[in-house]
């Protein structure tokens, strides 16, 4: 019997496929209304003014307008808010 495994077999090659996360709307950048703005894991950034939050925690714009990150209060929480374009 073989004691060796043949030579075209490999063990590796299986890693799971990326998820894409991250911003992707910067501060400043105008974006339409149901934009995604964040994608994450858990609450790194918590959502301000006129952004809502999926079941997976992205972030989302409710209304057209400029993105707004702040930092708030003393935990140094990091939200995003959208400041409504001026008609």
């Amino acid at each position: 019997m073989a004691h060796k495994k043949a030579g075209g077999s490999s063990r590796n090659g299986r890693d799971s496929e990326s998820k894409r996360l991250g911003v992707k709307a910067y501060g400043g950048e105008l974006i339409p209304a149901g934009s995604i703005i964040v994608r994450q894991r858990g609450t790194q950034f918590h959502p301000g003014e006129n952004v809502g939050i999926g079941k997976d925690h992205t972030l989302f714009a409710k209304i057209d307008g400029t993105v707004e990150f702040t930092v708030k209060g003393s935990t140094k929480r990091r939200t995003v808010n959208i400041v409504a374009i001026a008609a």
